[in-house]
């Protein structure tokens, strides 16, 4: 009798056809009955179905942001040689904001509220212009429309959009473009990691001394900023096999995801900097912590990635430590 009655009761819900996050998955489960049979099958039920229903939004999910990131990626690479750019600044005489930078985010956003209308969003340029930083557990994109706009200012060709979409406050998808090499690195959670649709792994670089770094000035010139870089860069140096920038830390996580470098470090950074390299370099095999050797706080404005623990530790010994304002 228990038997049938669990599995009545197990057909009444897969008539509801969950469509809803795990997350929401989850609140319907604490209503099911409470004996052991019953939470056993229970939780292999719902486990399936969360399992299930993730994969079938990230589908959905990745399909959407894919095409509206090719489509921006080409008005970039449009203007990107143009020289008339209509160039402002936002924190500081080299923090620069282009009209490309607040195009691009604008097309990104309408195009996934559209077909996401109960999404979040962090946008770079939202930000800067006022916005909250809202960095919940709610589905939500995290953007730089155009990351390396230094790089754009000057047609030097290594900008690239970076885009991510975090649930639960965890990646599960992350695409860095660069249109004007034509280099599309996409992960998703559990999928592993691509560029131009062909698997891409970490390095398998162990020893500092063997190890390419990337590294950067950024765009303040903050002076205690200036000299812990500095210090870094003269400490590091003898250290390794060199030292790397490519003015954008979306296409410096890139280059580590890919093999090229084997690890990245940078304190002032956002989490729009970063978000997409986390889960393109976690799904290529590598790892991304806190520059002191702790878990990464995304709002912490620090970052530190490596092809793999123990080089990233080696790093992270050797590094001065930078604290800046936390987003």
């Amino acid at each position: 009798m228990l038997i049938a009655r669990y599995l009545k009761r197990l057909n009444r819900n897969l008539r509801l056809r969950v469509e809803t996050l795990p997350s929401d998955i989850s609140v319907i489960f604490r209503q099911m009955p409470r004996n052991n049979f019953q939470n056993q099958c229970s939780c292999k039920f719902f486990a399936k179905m969360s399992s299930e229903t993730a994969q079938i939004n990230t589908n959905e999910f990745y399909d959407v942001v894919l095409s509206l990131t090719k489509n921006c990626g080409q008005l970039i690479k449009e203007r990107i040689s143009s020289r008339t750019k209509k160039v402002e600044t936002k924190t500081g005489a080299i923090d620069f904001v282009t009209e490309t930078d607040q195009d691009v985010e604008r097309l990104l956003i309408d195009g996934l509220s559209k077909a996401f209308p109960d999404h979040k969003f962090i946008g770079e340029e939202t930000v800067s212009s006022g916005a909250q930083c809202d960095f919940t557990d709610a589905p939500t994109w995290i953007i730089d429309p155009v990351d390396g706009t230094m790089n754009f200012v000057h047609s030097f060709p290594h900008s690239c959009i970076s885009i991510a979409l975090f649930i639960n406050k965890l990646p599960v998808i992350g695409i860095i473009y660069n249109p004007m090499l034509d280099q599309l690195f996409t992960a998703r959670k559990g999928k592993g990691a691509y560029l131009n649709g062909q698997k891409i792994t970490v390095s398998g670089t162990k020893a500092l001394a063997d190890a390419l770094i990337m590294m950067e000035f950024g765009t303040s010139r903050d002076p205690e900023r200036r000299k812990v870089i500095l210090e870094n860069q003269q400490n590091l140096m003898p250290q390794v096999h060199g030292l790397r920038a490519l003015g954008s830390a979306a296409l410096n996580m890139a280059m580590v995801a890919c093999g090229a470098a084997d690890a990245y470090f940078e304190y002032g950074i956002h989490i729009w900097d970063i978000a997409a390299g986390e889960m393109i370099i976690t799904e290529a095999g590598g790892v991304v912590i806190d520059p002191a050797g702790g878990e990464i706080d995304r709002l912490s404005r620090r970052v530190l990635a490596a092809s793999n623990q123990e080089l990233a530790e080696q790093l992270a010994k050797q590094l001065v430590q930078f604290y800046p304002e936390r987003d």
